[in-house]
C-alpha cells in the first residue's frame, strides 16, 4: 500500500487505536446528520422543484399579454431604398427599412381540463417528494441510532476487555512466580499465556469494532 507518491518521504506511525474519542449524544448526532446528509438535501430540493412546477401550471389560469416589435427590411432587395424612377416619376425611390409592433392578449376560457390536470400532476409529484423526504429522514435517523448504539456499546465493552487483559497479565505473573517456586507446573504457565493472548486479541477486536462503529457514525454525521 502506497501512502506517499515517492519512497523518499519521511513519516512516523502513531498507534492511536487505544485513544478513544467521545461518542456524540443521540440528539447531537441526529442534528449533525440532518444538516449534512446529501439525501435529505436532494429530497428537499425535489420538494422545492415540485412547488415551482405547481406555480408554473397555475399560470395557465392567468391571462397573458405578449408584445412583439419588428424592425428590418421587407423587400426582395437587400437595400435600404429601392430606386424605380421609371415606374413612378414623382417617387424616385421606395423605403425598404421599417418597423411594426403587435400585441396579443390570451384569455383562458376553456381547454378541456388540461390546466387542472397539469396542476394535479404537479401536486402529486410534490406529495411524492414529501414522502421521499420523510422516508429519507426516517432512514437516516435509523442509521444514526444504530451506529450510535453500536459505538456506545463497543466503547462500554472496552473497559471490560481491558480489565480482562489486566487480570490475565496479573494471573500470568503469579503463575510464573508459583512455577519459579516449584508450586505450579509448566502446563499452568502455558495456559496462563494462552489466556493472556486470547484476552489481548479480544481487546484488539473490541478496539477495531469501536473504531469501525465510530467511523460509520462520523460518516453519517458528516464529521469525517
Amino acid at each position: 500500500m502506497l501512502i506517499f507518491p515517492n519512497f523518499n518521504s519521511e513519516f512516523s506511525v502513531v498507534d492511536d487505536l487505544q485513544q478513544l474519542a467521545l461518542v456524540p449524544p443521540m440528539a447531537e448526532a441526529q442534528s449533525q446528520a440532518a444538516a449534512s446528509s446529501p439525501d435529505l438535501a436532494a429530497a428537499k430540493a425535489s420538494i422545492g422543484a415540485a412547488g415551482y412546477d405547481i406555480t408554473v401550471a397555475r399560470y395557465a389560469y392567468i391571462p397573458s399579454l405578449a408584445l412583439d416589435f419588428f424592425y428590418g427590411i421587407n423587400a426582395n432587395q437587400f437595400a435600404f431604398r429601392t430606386q424605380h424612377p421609371a415606374a413612378d416619376p414623382e417617387l424616385a425611390y421606395r423605403q425598404n427599412l421599417g418597423y411594426s409592433a403587435q400585441a396579443t392578449l390570451n384569455i383562458p376560457v376553456w381547454n378541456w381540463g388540461a390546466t387542472r390536470s397539469k396542476i394535479k400532476q404537479a401536486e402529486l409529484k410534490r406529495d411524492q417528494a414529501q414522502l421521499d423526504l420523510t422516508l429519507a429522514q426516517r432512514t437516516l435517523q435509523s442509521n444514526v441510532a444504530s451506529a450510535q448504539a453500536e459505538a456506545t456499546l463497543a466503547q462500554a465493552q472496552l473497559e471490560s476487555l481491558r480489565s480482562s487483559v489486566d487480570l490475565a497479565v496479573e494471573s500470568l505473573r503469579l503463575t510464573v512466580l508459583r512455577y519459579q517456586a516449584g508450586e505450579a507446573t509448566a502446563l499452568e504457565v502455558v495456559d496462563s499465556q494462552n489466556t493472556v493472548t486470547l484476552s489481548r486479541n479480544a481487546y484488539d477486536d473490541g478496539l477495531a469494532r469501536y473504531r469501525v462503529a465510530l467511523t460509520n457514525l462520523q460518516i453519517l454525521t458528516g464529521t469525517l
